[in-house]
């Protein structure tokens, strides 16, 4: 009996570490890429870049992210893959941050990627076979002591609490671990990064198709693991 092609949904598909991860799992073969990005026009272009039957949809983090998945899933069919890309980093201090970037931060880079994690990863979990990936930042760790803008740093420290909490509650056969891609050469790592963002792309790659005795509740980059 043929297995069934897996489907991967890749927020923030569109540019930079997105689009590349996106293309990755797209040329292996047996995958199917839906390329989420804000607005369907985006999408849409990102899937025809990316090839190989790749299909854009419109998916905005900051209205109501998980029903937009429900759909998308109810259409298109089960999503197998989780990459959780998309996020935005505000540059302001603990002292000169407002209410409104916390909050904005918090909703991109942890909120909704938590309610997608909870909807889609309840579904991996009743067919009994899943990969969620969430990109993040060494900037959001303790080991590296938090050094980076604070709603960033916040918001991607909540996500690593989520990675561990939501490992331990879907079990064995859904496979959740952060990336940590390192300083990457995309809109927003500038043109300074010393990696590529094909580079950065390797190790969100690696995780989404993790064999069944592969890791779960870890943190990795360059395929290594990281401290929290």
């Amino acid at each position: 009996m043929t297995e069934r092609q897996k489907t991967a949904l890749i927020t923030g598909a569109n540019r930079g570490l997105g689009f590349f991860i996106a293309k990755g799992l797209a040329e292996q073969g047996n995958i199917r890429v839906l390329a989420a990005a804000r607005n369907e026009t985006d999408a849409e272009t990102a899937a025809r870049a990316i090839g190989h039957g790749a299909v854009g949809v419109e998916l905005n983090l900051l209205d109501r992210p998980e029903l937009r998945a429900q759909a998308i899933a109810q259409v298109l069919g089960p999503i197998d893959i989780l990459i959780n890309n998309a996020g935005i980093l505000l540059p302001a201090n603990a002292l000169d941050c407002q209410r409104a970037e916390l909050e904005q931060s918090l909703q991109v880079n942890a909120i909704a990627p938590f309610l997608l994690m909870q909807i889609l990863g309840s579904q991996m979990q009743q067919r009994g076979w899943g990969r969620i990936v969430n990109l993040t930042s060494g900037w959001g760790t303790f080991y590296d002591g938090f050094k980076g803008p604070t709603a960033y740093s916040v918001s991607k420290a909540t996500l690593n609490a989520m990675t561990v909490n939501m490992a331990r509650v879907l079990g064995d056969k859904v496979k959740v671990n952060a990336a940590c891609p390192g300083w990457v050469r995309t809109d927003m790592g500038g043109p300074e990064a010393p990696l590529s963002a094909e580079q950065g792309a390797d190790t969100p790659i690696w995780l989404a198709t993790l064999p069944d005795e592969g890791p779960t509740g870890g943190l990795f980059r360059h395929r290594q693991p990281l401290q929290w």
